[in-house]
């Protein structure tokens, strides 16, 4: 591949993920209005929000594995294909069941394109160096993402039909798939697995969506009740049932020894960590915008866009400061701003101007952008042939973690909002005091990472100050 085509196949990937990264929150803000002009329940709101995720989440291995089997280029452009099909039939649903399944479909392409995306990188930068500034640049697209999600959704839903927010991936969905099928080149071994390992497809897919299910619906059905118990027990099972399934497979769909990887494993819960404090601070955060200071949607998402563009540029040039710092000494350091940004904030309260949020938000972006080499390390723990499920398993862990953030963050919250409420406190005062201490939890959580980043990712430098894996030797990807 040519060194200018291999940038525009960088291009394709990045909006791509952007497209996926956007849809996870760009709906939010528009459900009051979907909600009068499709008369939909409240039931029905929480599955047009939760039925991407869960999809999303519970066939990301699968996504995997099929890269791995198929190609990890082919199942990119499909997983692509069928995401934009998917927006539009979203962007034109007629009523609450038509959307909640276009948004299930677009769960599917998500699935595929998210793992792929990772693995194609690996694939199209062999050279470390290239390599790292690429991931930095793609998840640069990720945070901006994450952030514009909210600003987007207030604005179509203020200005024009709720059904735009779908539909606005049509077009660059389209140009993305133009862009992909020129520019993404790999090579033969792109393809480098022969069998699909069925009974781990299911079996993995059935965990993380009963997982998944539990978290998302576990606040509204009561975490005690049989349906909650049910679905975990049935995730457990199936986990239980997915290792031994994998240490008897003559091709795995997860090589479970990558776990062994102090790199691998402790990466993964690093990156989880991270996931946890942006899910569900981006989350509780937009209510107290809200709900407390009176925002509306759209100044609630426009208050994001500093925080994302600061991590976006912060993660662009993090390969640099990682070179210069070490990946452990870089990361801990992003995790600690995330948890005294979060910390922070847990100070400011009722009738705060926005100017006083903007200093932690400003800090919290910072320490969001340096977790870059996180993910530069762990794809270079990756052996050949496992670039597409492994990059699946960091995904996972990435939205999994996230739900716990929203879920955790939120059963703490609504349990302490009301015990404050049982002492007399206005609504308000409630919700304000249990978000604070809520944050306070939050911080400490986030803190957890320092010290495991510091342990994990203790990878030494070569004399150009490339990183290497320190378990295992640097394995040139296909």
């Amino acid at each position: 591949m040519t060194a200018t085509r291999k940038w525009w196949a960088l291009g394709a990937i990045s909006l791509a993920t952007f497209m996926t990264y956007l849809d996870n929150n760009v709906v939010n803000v528009a459900l009051p209005t979907i909600q009068r002009d499709l008369g939909v329940s409240i039931s029905g709101l929480e599955w047009i929000v939760s039925g991407y995720i869960l999809v999303f989440a519970g066939l990301m291995l699968v996504g995997g594995r099929l890269a791995d089997v198929f190609g990890r280029r082919r199942i990119f452009m499909i997983g692509l294909g069928v995401f934009t099909v998917a927006s539009l039939a979203a962007g034109l649903a007629t009523d609450g069941t038509g959307l909640i399944a276009a948004r299930a479909l677009q769960g599917v392409g998500a699935a595929f394109l998210t793992p792929t995306a990772l693995a194609l990188l690996t694939s199209i930068f062999p050279d470390p160096r290239e390599r790292a500034t690429a991931v930095g640049m793609w998840s640069a697209v990720g945070a901006l993402a994450l952030a514009l999600g909210p600003l987007t959704g207030g604005f179509i839903s203020e200005r024009w039909d709720w059904g735009w927010i779908y539909l606005i991936n049509v077009p660059i969905g389209i140009a993305t798939f133009g862009l992909g099928l020129w520019a993404i080149r790999v090579a033969p071994q792109d393809r480098v697995r022969h069998s699909l390992d069925v009974p781990g497809l299911v079996t993995s897919g059935l965990a993380l969506s009963a997982l998944t299910y539990g978290l998302i619906e576990g606040d509204g059905a009561g975490w005690t009740s049989p349906e909650i118990l049910g679905a975990f027990g049935l995730a457990v099972a199936a986990a239980v049932t997915f290792v031994v399934i994998e240490t008897r497979s003559r091709e795995p769909m997860i090589d479970l020894s990558l776990f062994r990887s102090r790199v691998f494993s402790g990466g993964v819960l690093s990156m989880g960590l991270w996931s946890f404090g942006v899910f569900g601070i981006y989350f509780f955060t937009a209510l107290y915008l809200q709900n407390a200071l009176g925002f509306s949607p759209m100044e609630a998402g426009v208050s994001f866009v500093p925080m994302a563009l600061v991590m976006a540029v912060t993660a662009a040039v993090a390969s640099r400061i990682s070179g210069a710092l070490g990946t452990a000494r870089t990361v801990a350091a992003g995790l600690l701003l995330m948890a005294a940004a979060v910390f922070g904030l847990s100070f400011i309260g009722e009738g705060a101007s926005f100017g006083e949020l903007l200093p932690w938000f400003l800090v919290y972006g910072l320490g969001g952008g340096l977790l870059v080499p996180l993910t530069t390390a762990i794809l270079g723990t990756l052996p050949a042939g496992r670039a597409g499920v492994a990059s699946g398993v960091l995904n996972v862990s990435r939205e999994i973690f996230g739900l716990l953030g929203i879920t955790v963050l939120g059963a703490i919250l609504t349990g302490r909002q009301t015990s404050i409420l049982r002492d007399g406190a206005t609504p308000l005062t409630a919700f304000l005091e249990a978000y604070q201490s809520t944050l306070v939890i939050a911080a400490a959580i986030v803190l957890v990472g320092v010290p495991v980043s510091l342990f994990a990712l203790r990878i030494p430098r070569t004399p150009e100050h490339v990183e290497a894996p320190a378990e295992r030797p640097a394995v040139p990807v296909a």
